[in-house]
């Protein structure tokens, strides 16, 4: 091995590599003997693509350009396709939002109109019904309902199943299709903060009265047994669990102390499948895992080489699709009942060699324990100097109701492969460990954030694991808000990197879309009563606080930070004279998905940070800082 300064080492993982090896998945369906996925494509601008994978093996496009399948609904979509049991394709057009039919070999039929303001989303094909929310924004505001959609050659047409409420998702129909169950939940709720499970029986097509099986937290995902039971995911103990949902209570279905069950951010996002009379289910406490309950309540792990971020998008009697991530980067397996997996696509990333492992650690924070994971510089063939710490990125999470699960991705790698290490921080507010530690961000966001952010860079200092004064702070959106609150509260960080990150919290709450318009509310508080406490929070209300340099990544057509939150920022160094760069990517949203886009942005990361703590950055472009 040889020796160099931490920054500089030589590697092999390219930041267009990184563009390219870790897919991000949109979905996966059982279609006979095939296997169908949607996927992202960088190269092509971030169309979403549906693929499949024939009896024989081949890999072929069954969605082709210009194509894409996206929904709009609550603005991060989710559920933007499904398959019906003979193998056609239903799907959400990203431009105009209406559902379309793919017949393989022929070209798409819409089955909705075109009506400006109304998206679709959350798609499912059951019992021979195509169910999916629809929303509808207005003069007179919004409007969300469960709806079915005829796929009939005939006319479009669109029944309302069900609505009554701020927000409907995760649609159920009975075997029978007779009742209906589904989440909803209303503002100023998020549905991690309180939803309940609605049961209705159709009558005449629509469901004209309902019941609600569950209340008081934040129950999810409904599902009908074949027997015609109803099992649900809540959490009366704390930890988001299985129950059976009888008619006079609610029974635990092997109770454990993890989660199953996330952050509805998404559509598309299921947790647990029934198959047959066992449930596949996965289990979050710190990581992710898969496991088979028997009848009995048993369980037994599924080996799966991933442990991060987990979805079954579909599952059959005995079968069932799981995206994740595990050390060889993002895959789509095929799990059966006994267990047995198979990789469908994805899952061979980098030598192993090149990839850090993620060890769990625990800092004490002034709110509690603050849990984190640490991947350390990790290159085989380059060495740091004798005596010497490397620099250290905190990643921060957006959400920030989210959580990151102990998984290296080919960012990290990227930083990694060349003696920067990463610091990826669950701080208070985070899902994965139970309702409490999940409520410890309520009325606190902009404190217990950005106080757990920079205890656990602060305990990695203090284990002697990383330079106390080359520790940068990196995130994006809400996790943006963090960083831009950890440089003007505290002394901690020598650097910054926002990605559409959040100045000002009462322009957020006066501009944000209707998923969100009172999440804020129970992050800080209701305005106007709150307002004193938003000021006092934002960061730009202390432009003078900012000390050290900063990167500014923003794309020009965010709906959720609109750009001017980056401009007032970079106004605000700009003034008072701190060293920055502000980049503006058009043809962007919120979130990153054009290759060219993340390519320059992974460049300018490592190159501003080169910049900052003094070190080469080899084949790559250097970066001015104003």
């Amino acid at each position: 091995m040889i020796t160099l300064p931490y920054g500089s080492w030589p590697s092999p993982l390219s930041a267009r590599w990184a563009s390219e090896a870790s897919p991000r998945f949109e979905g996966a369906a059982l279609a006979s003997d095939e296997v169908w996925w949607g996927q992202s494509l960088p190269a092509e601008a971030g169309r979403t693509a549906v693929l499949r994978r024939t009896a024989s093996g081949q890999v072929e496009t069954l969605l082709p350009a210009p194509w894409s399948a996206r929904s709009r609904v609550h603005e991060y979509g989710g559920g933007a396709w499904t398959a019906t049991d003979d193998g056609r394709l239903l799907f959400v057009e990203k431009t105009d939002q209406r559902v379309w039919l793919l017949d393989p070999g022929h070209a798409p039929r819409a089955l909705t109109a075109e009506e400006p303001g109304t998206s679709y989303g959350g798609l499912r094909w059951q019992h021979g019904a195509l169910l999916a929310v629809q929303e509808r924004q207005s003069e007179h505001g919004w409007h969300r309902a469960i709806v079915r959609i005829e796929v009939s050659a005939g006319e479009a047409s669109v029944t309302e199943l069900v609505s009554g409420s701020d927000f409907v998702a995760q649609p159920a129909l009975s075997p029978d299709g007779t009742w209906l169950a589904w989440v909803a939940w209303n503002h100023p709720d998020m549905p991690w903060d309180r939803t309940e499970i609605r049961v209705g029986e159709i009558t005449d097509g629509t469901v004209s009265s309902w019941d609600a099986v569950t209340s008081g937290a934040a129950a999810l995902q409904p599902e009908w047994t074949a027997g015609g039971d109803l099992v649900v995911i809540d959490e009366p103990t704390g930890r988001w669990n299985l129950w059976r949902v009888g008619a006079d209570a609610a029974e635990p279905l092997a109770p454990a102390d993890a989660d199953t069950g996330g952050g509805l951010w998404s559509l598309g996002l299921r947790w647990y499948a029934l198959l047959g009379d066992r449930i596949a289910a996965i289990r979050t406490n710190g990581s992710d895992e898969l496991v088979i309950i028997e009848p009995d309540g048993r369980t037994q792990p599924v080996d799966l080489p991933a442990t991060s971020r987990l979805v079954i998008e579909d599952a059959d009697a005995d079968r069932l699709l799981v995206t994740g991530a595990g050390p060889a980067g993002a895959g789509l397996w095929l799990v059966t009942a006994d267990g047995a997996v198979t990789p469908v696509v994805g899952g061979a990333g980098m030598d192993a060699g090149w990839m850090p492992t993620g060890r769990a650690v625990t800092f004490a924070g002034p709110h509690g324990d603050v849990h984190a994971f640490d991947y350390p510089p990790t290159n085989p063939d380059v060495t740091g100097p004798d005596g010497e710490l490397p620099p250290y990125v905190v990643f921060v999470h957006g959400g920030p109701t989210a959580h990151v699960a102990g998984v290296a991705d080919a960012r990290t790698a990227f930083l990694t492969s060349r003696g920067i290490g990463v610091l990826d921080v669950n701080y208070g507010g985070s899902t994965g460990y139970g309702r409490a530690y999940r409520e410890r961000l309520r009325g606190q966001w902009g404190v217990v954030d950005v106080d757990d952010v920079a205890a656990a860079a602060s305990g990695l200092v203090a284990a002697g694991l990383a330079d106390g004064a080359r520790l940068a702070i990196d995130g994006g959106s809400a996790g943006g808000w963090t960083v831009l609150g950890a440089l003007v509260g505290t002394d901690v960080f020598a650097a910054g990197i926002s990605r559409y990150g959040v100045g000002d919290a009462r322009a957020l709450a006066e501009d944000t879309h209707d998923f969100e318009a009172h999440y804020l509310d129970g992050l800080i508080g209701p305005l106007p009563e709150a307002d004193a406490l938003y000021r006092e929070r934002s960061p730009l209300s202390h432009p003078e606080r900012f000390r050290v340099p900063l990167l500014l990544l923003q794309g020009a057509e965010d709906a959720v930070v609109p750009p001017a939150q980056s401009e007032a920022i970079r106004d605000a160094l700009a003034a008072h004279g701190v060293p920055h760069a502000y980049v503006l990517y058009e043809g962007e949203g919120h979130g990153f998905r054009r290759a060219e886009t993340v390519v320059h942005a992974r460049e300018s990361e490592l190159a501003f940070l080169g910049a900052v703590f003094g070190f080469e950055t080899p084949g790559i472009p250097p970066i001015t800082l104003d």
